[in-house]
């Protein structure tokens, strides 16, 4: 969820606590549309990321390590000569809304004391950054709007700064009961909480639901006493600023999935950790997200080339299939030439059909046998025997190659499961590795592309009795994982389609509630996430072999026993993930 008025709030109170006054040092701008301020304050470096992604704009204190180019952008130039020595004197959100200004006082080259404005405004693809002068001239910005691309504002070096248009909702800061009343009053009664995201500026549906939740009576969706109810809303929203307790939301597999700056009871409690600042939580969550979309650009390719090979496969065996369909005709070839021959003495050259008895039927029926007039009765029946011939053979290659294709098919599905539970760029190269070693793609030639990675890891998780539970992301991965554990340690697989291989790290019995997790993990990721009754093999180790040549991943198994899982995903969140 990208920030909303009501994070970005919390945001700039918090930077203008820790940052105003301080000098900002060093910038840099690893991104076109992302910069870091260095600041000295409180006899402390800061790092202030200003950043104006279209899909995760946002700004907070980071500790990353960032890439920065060869030769910094134009922005990045204007404001080392600009900013360099200047003194913040406020952050401050605009209007309850997602802009941000961070005001510094600079000296210019005459040596006199100016303004200059960081304006850092978080709208989706809209999102922007500019730098402007003390007359709210723009000096620079992460992205120029030309006429061409809008009519309604735009950014170019020289312009004066407009804010974005009104959407002439309510200003949070100076929110009253009455106010929100007068505007909520002559609706029909529907869901407050969308009646407040619609009028009050900064509130995402998610704040809206959960501010809602905490004013209307348990299972209300509007309230009895509406003026009460927008009082309360009111009274809410100003005691806000007192009640920040940074969360982040983390999904079952461990990634980060939103951030909160104070607990959510209309999400999962259990799944919220605390942070000790925004900033922190902010980092946790958004740089989980950076990385998801820089794997993804860098997935790309891989994913356009397997889902190819899918379709491909896909239409060849419906071609096998009719092939086979088409096939089954052959015993039906083989009677009629054996009908044919049977009754040669009946048959004379130049007839067209025949009734003859069927000495295939239980029941003693006849069977009408289509002639060619040009052949005698002796070379229809071998017509007949060589169209069986040729059918049997066609059915027989039809099915090797529908096995082949299947086989295909399966190993290509896996590998877009194993591309789907990607998390780093370890894993993702090992899959990029394991398409050139088939084929699929070709080998990269450039040396930067080549640099050495460190070796991925597995999923970690520890079961309600304390034990550690591995899961394999990719074929490589599940070789090492199956490789590496004990003899006795339990392995488990979902049964005949693509999936993770597991282990439990312990031997000897294994508790039941153990077992289950497991279980429910090997289904989840697997084909079969969200199936019911998905079949789980498990068995020891020992009894696990990988065939010689076999591909990555892939193994025999014997003295297994199977479980049927239904896994939802509240029972894989339940169980902890080991960082």
């Amino acid at each position: 969820m990208p920030m909303d008025g009501l994070t970005v709030g919390f945001a700039a109170r918090e930077l203008n606590r820790i940052l105003q006054g301080g000098r900002v040092d060093k910038i840099t701008q690893p991104e076109r549309d992302a910069v870091i301020l260095v600041i000295r304050a409180g006899s402390e470096n800061h790092r202030l990321l200003l950043c104006a992604s279209p899909n995760n704009a946002r700004c907070h204190l980071t500790k990353g390590s960032f890439s920065n180019p060869l030769e910094p952008p134009a922005l990045c130039m204007l404001m080392r000569k600009q900013l360099t020595g200047a003194r913040v004197t406020g952050i401050r959100q605009v209007e309850g809304d997602r802009v941000i200004h961070v005001d510094l006082d600079a000296v210019n080259e005459m040596g006199d004391h100016v303004l200059r404005r960081l304006v850092l405004e978080i709208m989706g693809r809209h999102s922007n950054l500019m730098l402007l002068d003390e007359n709210g001239r723009m000096l620079e910005a992460a992205r120029h709007v030309s006429p061409d691309m809008s009519r309604v504002r735009q950014v170019q070096p020289g312009m004066t700064y407009l804010p974005p248009p009104s959407q002439g909702k309510l200003n949070p800061e100076d929110l009253t009961g009455e106010a929100l009343y007068e505007r909520l009053r002559a609706l029909e009664p529907g869901r407050f909480s969308r009646s407040i995201a619609d009028h009050i500026t900064g509130l995402s549906r998610p704040a809206a639901e959960e501010l809602a939740m905490r004013v209307l009576a348990p299972g209300d969706t509007w309230p009895e006493d509406l003026r009460t109810a927008c009082d309360r809303l009111a009274d809410l929203i100003h005691r806000l600023p007192d009640m920040a307790d940074p969360r982040v939301l983390f999904n079952p597999d461990g990634t980060a999935e939103e951030v909160f700056a104070f607990p959510y009871f209309t999400r999962d409690l259990s799944a919220q950790k605390a942070y000790p600042t925004l900033s922190e939580a902010m980092e946790i969550c958004f740089g989980s997200r950076d990385a998801k979309d820089r794997l993804n650009q860098k997935s790309a390719s891989m994913l356009r080339t397997l889902k190819t090979h899918v379709e491909r496969c896909e239409k060849k065996l419906a071609m096998q299939e009719e092939e086979l369909a088409s096939a089954e005709r052959m015993e039906e070839y083989r009677m009629m030439g054996e009908a044919i021959n049977a009754n040669l003495y009946q048959l004379k050259k130049g007839m067209t059909e025949a009734v003859l008895p069927d000495w295939f039927s239980a029941s003693g029926g006849e069977i009408t046998v289509p002639l060619d007039i040009r052949l005698t009765p002796s070379q229809n029946a071998q017509k007949y025997f060589k169209k069986y011939q040729k059918a049997r053979s066609a059915r027989e290659t039809a099915a090797v190659q529908k096995a082949k294709t299947l086989e295909e098919l399966d190993y290509l599905e896996g590998m877009l499961l194993d591309l789907d539970k990607c998390t780093g760029e370890s894993e993702l190269e090992e899959i990029r590795q394991e398409l050139v070693r088939t084929g699929y793609m070709k080998r990269v030639t450039n040396r930067r592309q080549q640099r050495q990675l460190p070796q991925s890891q597995p999923y970690r998780f520890r079961s309600a009795d304390g034990i550690e539970i591995l899961v394999g992301k990719n074929a490589a991965q599940n070789d090492r994982l199956t490789a590496s554990a004990k003899p006795d340690e339990m392995w488990l697989h979902a049964k005949d389609m693509p999936g993770s291989h597991v282990i439990i790290r312990a031997e000897g019995e294994i508790p039941r509630d153990t077992l289950m997790q497991a279980a429910i993990l090997a289904a989840w990721y697997s084909k079969g996430q969200r199936s019911s009754m998905v079949p789980i093999d498990y068995t020891r180790k020992k009894y696990v072999k990988k065939p010689s040549g076999a591909a990555p991943g892939k193994v025999i198994y014997t003295h297994h026993k199977t479980a049927y899982i239904t896994a939802e995903e509240d029972d894989v969140r339940n169980i902890p993930v080991i960082s």
